[in-house]
């Protein structure tokens, strides 16, 4: 596997990358639906950890959203592993298209990827729901309570929520880069949250492969599927 892996990756020129949740656990941030994932961790403070992650919890009880929130989604602390690191490598060498991805960490820009399509936003952009004032991640995280502007505002980080849209602009690059690619790799993602799953299916491009820890629902349309830990996998490639 890992050899033909190798040789789609020689014959591409046109390479995109789709990550999820997994591609960042060997950074210290768990993924939400494995066994060990946010979701299965039991209720916190008597809440489903879908429902704290929800628009309308947002509004209604804005401290155990926030208090959720800053427990267990902001690990500013987390740095790149070698996977973010191998897509900023291939991007920067001309053979990437860049990376579209549901994780909100921020790892693939520290890592050096340029082209970024943040399908679920970013912890690292927060905004005044009041008058638009822009925040650091360190000032939410290091607040007591809900956090609020300078204006009296409360301060949203620009993260999708349950019950909130996907972002139309950036629907419309991803959609835009998978038709440009020749090559799709999907990376960390069980490709069971809908829309952003969905747009795997835009692909028309020569070699799709997936590598994730279990199976997908896609996997019967890759032409490569691999079952294993994608830090391996990259290490791996080095030696080919």
């Amino acid at each position: 596997m890992l050899n033909q892996l190798a040789q789609i990756l020689e014959v591409s020129h046109k390479i995109l990358f789709f990550t999820g949740a997994g591609i960042s656990v060997p950074s210290g941030i768990p993924d939400f639906r494995s066994s060990r994932g946010i979701y299965h961790q039991g209720q916190y403070r008597g809440y489903e950890p879908e429902e704290i992650i929800s628009h309308s919890f947002f509004i209604a009880h804005g401290e155990a959203f926030y208090e959720f929130y800053k427990d267990k989604m902001m690990y500013l602390s987390a740095r790149p592993n070698p996977a973010h690191e191998f897509i900023a490598r291939l991007e920067k060498e001309g053979k990437s298209l860049g990376v579209i991805t549901q994780n909100i960490d921020g790892l693939h820009q520290m890592a050096g990827s340029k082209n970024v399509v943040e399908l679920h936003g970013s912890i690292h952009r927060n905004y005044c729901q009041k008058c638009g004032k822009a925040y650091e991640a360190y000032y939410v995280k290091e607040s007591t309570g809900v956090p609020k502007c300078s204006c009296g505002g409360t301060i949203k980080p620009d993260v999708v929520l349950y019950e909130e849209p996907l972002d139309t602009e950036m629907l419309e690059k991803a959609v835009r880069l998978i038709g440009e690619a020749d090559c799709l790799i999907v990376i960390g993602t069980s490709l069971l949250v809908n829309p952003a799953a969905a747009l795997v299916s835009y692909f028309r491009g020569r070699y799709f492969v997936i590598i994730n820890r279990s199976s997908t629902p896609y996997d019967y349309r890759a032409d490569l599927v691999i079952n294993d830990d994608i830090v391996k996998v990259v290490e791996a490639l080095k030696t080919k």
